[in-house]
């Protein structure tokens, strides 16, 4: 039986409306599906928890897609789930993605009663504009009457997703969007450079001159910008793109869950599409929700893809994701314990010559990006991972 602790992601693939520059696996439109996903998503949660032997879990997230387009009694029946097939710890975070145009104060207390603890509200942006071009089927008040709805039904721990570097975004639009946010003083903020994704329609607005491409030195302007604002209202910044508050009872609110990948500990996803991690071991389920049902219903397997990194992926990996955290960065005594050699024997030359650089910092305890490396983290990333 697995003693360290496991994540879980259950994944919801379905969207009141699909927003133009999102490539996740979700979908609008399959209000039919909704019930037999539900029942699908618990069987594979209850084999994969009994496979294991009801192993401890520390978080578990909701996430999409959207899930609160899911009836009370849908999410009931995948959390329940999760809690017959695991071992679920008290102390637990669990979360859920919530679109402030799906829910209302019922819903709300429906996620609270169910056990969820954490919200993240995908907001993007408190301009009409702005919304409008990110096609999300909320306004700048509906956010605020959300998140004002959620704090009455008990959520002390939200954290608000907000796009920066939009073509042709205007700083002051920004600012006045992080104002917005920050005066809500939710418990944490992510905050994402918007990104051209391959086969959205985004790509296709820009391929044709459509829509300008987004500015890259924008959208670092705007970031810098960001990393003042929030620092002023006194967020902490622990990965590049997220700020959490600190804990009235000590410690912060870090994300537990995103913690996770970050430390490249073992996870398991749940849902089409979904991903998991477990021992060096890498597997998704199949893309198609009405496919991911049959099968289910048919009792076959629902892998799409698997497999098994290799050491050197593996060490390359974790100092990928580690360097994301700006503080903590890659845990030395963590890397030595899995991998059994120090990333000084690992990686002699990368090390001194990024330092020298000036764009890592190594401590006797850890090596992290510097303040100075973090607009070019991806240059820095690529130098761990095998050719």
């Amino acid at each position: 039986m697995t003693t360290t602790p496991l994540s879980l992601y259950l994944h919801i693939p379905f969207c009141a409306r699909k927003c133009p520059y999102c490539d996740f696996n979700t979908y609008a439109g399959l209000q039919a599906l909704f019930e037999p996903l539900s029942v699908a998503l618990a069987r594979e949660i209850s084999a994969a928890g009994a496979a294991r032997g009801r192993p401890p879990v520390h978080t578990i997230f909701l996430g999409g897609g959207t899930p609160t387009v899911l009836s009370a009694g849908q999410l009931a029946r995948v959390l329940d789930a999760c809690h017959q097939a695991f071992t679920i710890l008290p102390e637990a975070e669990i979360t859920s993605e919530a679109n402030p145009g799906t829910v209302d104060r019922a819903r709300f207390a429906d996620l609270r009663s169910l056990g969820v603890n954490r919200l993240s509200m995908g907001v993007q942006s408190f301009d009409g504009d702005e919304l409008a071009f990110l096609g999300r089927i909320h306004s700048a008040d509906d956010a605020e009457i959300a998140f004002a709805h959620a704090r009455a039904a008990g959520f002390d721990n939200i954290n608000l997703d907000f796009i920066f570097g939009l073509p042709q975004q205007q700083p002051a639009t920004w600012q006045s969007t992080l104002q917005r946010g920050l005066a809500l003083a939710p418990e944490h903020l992510s905050l994402y450079s918007l990104i051209v994704e391959e086969g959205t329609p985004l790509a296709a607005w820009v391929a044709s001159g459509r829509v300008p491409a987004p500015d890259e030195d924008l959208a670092a302007d705007l970031y810098e910008m960001a990393q003042a604002r929030l620092a002023a209202a006194g967020y902490q910044q622990y990965e590049i793109s997220n700020w959490a508050r600190r804990h009235p009872a000590g410690g912060s609110f870090q994300s537990q869950h995103n913690l996770t990948y970050w430390r490249n500990a073992d996870y398991l996803g749940f849902g089409p599409g979904a991903f998991s991690g477990e021992q060096g071991r890498r597997w998704s389920n199949l893309r198609s929700p009405a496919e991911y049902i049959r099968r289910s219903d048919a009792g076959q397997p629902l892998l799409d893809s698997e497999e098994q990194a290799t050491p050197a992926l593996a060490m390359g990996e974790t100092m990928m994701v580690g360097l994301r955290l700006l503080d903590e960065g890659v845990n030395r005594a963590a890397f030595q314990a899995r991998f059994g050699r120090d990333v000084s024997e690992i990686y002699p030359d990368i090390l001194t010559e990024l330092a020298a650089a000036g764009m890592i910092e190594v401590t006797p305890t850890c090596v992290r990006l510097t303040p100075a490396a973090v607009l070019i983290g991806n240059r820095v990333f690529a130098r761990f991972l095998p050719d």
